[in-house]
C-alpha cells in the first residue's frame, strides 16, 4: 500500500503564494504519473495539475500560469507551487497516483479576499 502525505496548506490572502508537498512512500515513485486534485464541499473533486513520470505537465485552465507542478524523484516528493492565489482556489487539495485509488488525506488551502 502506497502512503501519500500532503503538507503545506494554510490560510493566505488573495495574491499570496503557497507550496504544497506530497511525500510518497514508494521506492518506485519515479515511475508514477502523479496529480493534484482539489475539492470543495458539495462539489466533485477536480483535477488541478498532473505530471507524468517523464516530466510532462498539464493544468486545469483555471490555474494555468499561476500554479506549477513538479517532482523530486530523489525525495519521492510531489510539489504544487501556487502563486497569485484567488478566493476561488479555496479547497482541500489531494495528491494522487494517477489511475489508482492511492490518495493522501488532503491539506486545506484557504484564500481570503
Amino acid at each position: 500500500q502506497v502512503q501519500l502525505v500532503e503538507s503545506g496548506g494554510g490560510l493566505v490572502q488573495a495574491g499570496g503564494s503557497l507550496r504544497l508537498s506530497c511525500a510518497v512512500s514508494s521506492s518506485i515513485f519515479s515511475s508514477y504519473d502523479m496529480a493534484w486534485y482539489r475539492q470543495v464541499p458539495g462539489k466533485q473533486r477536480e483535477l488541478v495539475a498532473a505530471i507524468t513520470s517523464g516530466g510532462t505537465t498539464n493544468y486545469a485552465d483555471s490555474v494555468k500560469g499561476r500554479f506549477t507542478i513538479s517532482r523530486d524523484n530523489a525525495k519521492s516528493t510531489l510539489y504544487l507551487q501556487m502563486n497569485s492565489l484567488k478566493p476561488e482556489d479555496t479547497a482541500v487539495y489531494y495528491c494522487n497516483v494517477r489511475r489508482t485509488a492511492n490518495w493522501g488525506q488532503g491539506t486545506q488551502v484557504t484564500v481570503s479576499s
